[in-house]
């Protein structure tokens, strides 16, 4: 093992300009992209959930921090009704987050071509552009959190090369390391590794810095609020990333982790500079400074291959090895094969990242196609769905009407019936499913509950009486089945729901 720091070299000084009119060009062709393909689709479930979860504030939830839905409850106040404004938020953070993978690239020493580069591959990644750019989901704000935070470590660093440190940058890096921990509890991964790279290979003096410790501090403190929660409520987190690796198991698991990310970050262009570019963060002598950063990609890397967690849990380091990569590449490659190569290259990625954008128009009603990283092949109707619960809620005998409750076998469905019959004088709706389970308890005095979804047999253990009143109109595609989930009519309830309310908990998406 390496135990002695290395010596910085005097660094290529990342005094180029800022190759603002380019990437500014490349940042409004990607968002020009996903405005015009951003009512093609409608509701994505998850983007319902958050809504919904908005509606429920909470210092935490069982599946993620509150910040997203935080900001999904702000953008569907702001533009009510309105897919298109509702998805503006997934929009601007592409643009910016290209705009900061190009001023990673000039921090690492690049000029004007490899700084477009960059933000091509960025804006060609199907991950990035198709994956994290199209809905509002914790992946959309968090990979663009973890670029911005290694784009301010990767400055400081310059910085400091170049003999004028300035620990603000660390400071910086802190505080946005608190909104990612308000986002998902993927970061520390990250800064652990940094910490344990940074002792062997150096900057050492790094985890010396008063501000880097008083912005840790901080990130600490923001989320003890969040941790809190968790733990009042016995940590559900760990449960559901239990949940995560049984989803990605279905997929393949670790066989598909590493083939699955380097599809994300990009076919052709984005593969091969996320691959060269680590490859050069370890091996270049012009970016030695930046040499933990290469360790930190792989250790993050293998976490999460190793404890089966998404592919795409890796993409907030997709920009940093981009940018490596397209630096060196530059300075390496003859001009005459650049001039050539890139542009058919790009045309063919860009081509391939748009592709898992739903380039077809759906109905009204359509909800978002899966792309293959949601690993399922569905259509849902959400309006229809409400509307097949609220013709189903209103065709009930009129004193049964005043005494039934609403409960749904997933938190889609349940965020569906909220959002889209939210006029049609429903009861609150509840669910067992993930953290819809935490937003309350069917009350008491519904002796009747309309339940959506499910079969008869996991239902006849709580109600004496389970008979189907309607199914829902939306057209699943799993299995080749035409047939849409069954509601139930269930009567004679065995105890009272603070007893069964447990027992309807369940963490796993049930199709």
């Amino acid at each position: 093992m390496l135990t002695r720091e290395i010596t910085d070299p005097p660094s290529e000084r990342a005094g180029s300009r800022f190759a603002l009119v380019p990437v500014l060009a490349v940042a409004g062709a990607a968002m020009a992209v996903l405005l015009a393909f951003a009512g093609r689709y409608g509701y994505h479930g998850d983007e319902l959930y958050f809504i919904s979860a908005g509606k429920h504030l909470d210092w935490g939830y069982a599946d993620q921090p509150p910040l997203v839905p935080l900001l999904a409850r702000a953008m569907d106040l702001l533009f009510p009704g309105s897919v298109v404004g509702f998805r503006l938020l997934p929009i601007l953070l592409t643009g910016a987050g290209i705009v900061v993978a190009a001023l990673t690239a000039r921090e690492l020493g690049g000029a004007r071509l490899p700084q477009v580069l960059t933000a091509g591959a960025y804006a060609c990644s199907p991950f990035l552009l198709a994956g994290a750019g199209h809905i509002v989901a914790t992946h959309t704000v968090d990979a663009f959190l973890w670029t911005v935070i290694v784009w301010l470590l990767v400055r400081w660093v310059r910085l400091r090369a170049d003999g004028r440190p300035d620990d603000r940058w660390l400071l910086a890096s802190c505080l946005v390391t608190a909104l990612a921990l308000q986002t998902k509890f993927l970061i520390p991964v990250f800064w652990v590794f940094v910490a344990i790279t940074a002792l062997v290979f150096g900057p050492r003096d790094l985890l010396r810095r008063p501000l880097l410790w008083a912005g840790a501090a901080v990130a600490v403190a923001t989320t003890v609020p969040t941790l809190a929660w968790q733990a009042a409520h016995g940590w559900p987190q760990l449960e559901m990333n239990e949940t995560v690796a049984q989803e990605v198991a279905f997929a393949g698991g670790r066989y598909t982790f590493l083939s699955m990310a380097l599809h994300q970050a990009g076919v052709v262009v984005g593969a091969v500079l996320f691959v060269f570019g680590t490859w050069w963060l370890l091996r270049s002598d012009r970016l030695r400074p930046y040499r933990f950063l290469g360790w930190t990609v792989l250790g993050v890397t293998a976490v999460f291959w190793i404890n089966a967690g998404r592919p795409y849990y890796i993409g907030g380091l997709f920009a940093l090895c981009f940018a490596a990569g397209a630096v060196e590449m530059c300075r390496r490659l003859p001009r005459r094969w650049l001039r050539w190569g890139l542009v058919p290259v790009y045309a063919v990625s860009a081509a391939v990242a748009i592709s898992g954008l739903p380039i077809t128009p759906l109905s009204e009603y359509a909800g978002e196609p899966y792309s293959p990283m949601h690993m399922a092949l569905e259509e849902f109707g959400w309006p229809q769905v409400a509307a097949d619960v609220a013709d189903a809620y209103w065709a009930l005998p009129p004193e049964q009407r005043a005494n039934v409750s609403i409960v749904t076998d997933t938190y889609w469905q349940a965020a569906a019936v909220e959002k889209f019959a939210a006029d049609r004088g429903l009861p609150p709706v509840h669910s067992g499913s993930r953290g819809a389970w935490y937003f309350g308890v069917p009350p008491e005095e519904a002796t009747s509950t309309l339940f959506v979804g499910a079969d008869r047999q996991r239902l006849l253990p709580y109600f004496a009486g389970v008979r189907q009143v309607a199914s829902l109109d939306n057209e699943h595609r799993i299995n080749n089945s035409s047939q849409g989930a069954p509601v139930w009519l269930c009567t004679g309830r065995v105890a009272p729901w603070t007893q069964l309310w447990p027992e309807f908990r369940h963490m796993t998406f049930r199709w």
